[in-house]
């Protein structure tokens, strides 16, 4: 069983500009596959997400998308921390008077 080789974006487009090439000059996608050692569908996958990057677009992708996992990550958090609160809240027995001045807390 072959092993599997993680390509970095990077690698990929390059494969995808040097297959393109080959392409144009005339061979099918099926040898071009071939020579790269990737499926056919791998490479129909690698055209869809990266087709017409350039390497600085890859790495930026790759930033964007690490930036976007940290935030969903900070906001998954903020949100298990907004409901435990209002978890002590409902058992808190307090009771908040609110007039023109503002809301005064008391504890009872």
């Amino acid at each position: 069983m072959a092993k599997k080789h993680r390509h970095t974006p990077e690698q990929i487009i390059r494969k995808l500009a040097e297959g393109n090439k080959l392409m144009a000059g005339g061979m099918s996608i099926e040898d071009v596959c071939r020579q790269f050692g990737v499926h056919e569908s791998t490479w129909h996958r690698w055209t869809n997400r990266y087709g017409g990057m350039k390497a600085d677009d890859a790495k930026r992708l790759k930033e964007l998308e690490g930036e976007n996992a940290r935030l969903k990550k900070l906001l998954a958090e903020a949100e298990l921390d907004k409901l435990m609160l209002k978890e002590i809240a409902k058992d808190a027995p307090i009771d908040v008077k609110c007039s023109t001045l503002g809301c005064l807390t008391v504890g009872l």
